[in-house]
């Protein structure tokens, strides 16, 4: 595959995936747009082993890490609730847009790696296999990760419509 062709085939994928870690237009795109110059510097390595939108998703994620650190942001990890609240599945509530952006709001204060496997299966659509690989982890760790996650959301939006 020719760069040109990933970067067509892939520009939107991995701005989406951007724009769930950032929740900032203008940075995600600026993000994305660092993602595809440092893969064009590195794509002659690039074997073709892995899935190349894996690859640029590793590569959109470490410049997203890039930028929090220049910002001198951190990111906490906290206590996890184990079970899942009955209600709506969080994937249906994506399409409603206000949800969606209170799912966002949320999912920009949520610890990592919750808020990236999120964000990967969601919106980026990977499966739990290739989630796992780019974290170095067996696709389990995703499933429960990304099970976790949603624990997280939705308890966060049932608490915010009990509010209303």
């Amino acid at each position: 595959m020719e760069f040109e062709d990933a970067y067509r085939r892939y520009f939107r994928d991995v701005y989406r995936f951007t724009l769930g870690l950032t929740q900032d237009g203008p940075l995600a795109e600026e993000i994305t747009q660092e993602t595809f110059f440092k893969a064009l510097k590195a794509f002659e390595k690039f074997d073709g082993s892995k899935d190349i939108r894996s690859w640029l998703f590793t590569i959109a994620r470490n410049g997203f890490y890039d930028h929090c650190r220049a910002q001198k942001r951190t990111i906490s990890q906290e206590e996890l609730p184990q079970e899942l609240p009955e209600g709506v599945r969080i994937e249906e509530q994506v399409e409603d847009e206000e949800r969606a952006f209170a799912i966002h709001q949320f999912l920009h204060s949520m610890a990592e790696p919750y808020k990236e496997v999120f964000t990967l299966r969601v919106f980026g659509e990977l499966p739990f296999e290739k989630i796992g690989r780019l974290f170095g982890k067996s696709a389990n760790w995703a499933r429960v990760t990304f099970y976790r996650a949603r624990v997280q959301i939705t308890t966060q939006m049932e608490e915010t419509e009990h509010e209303i």
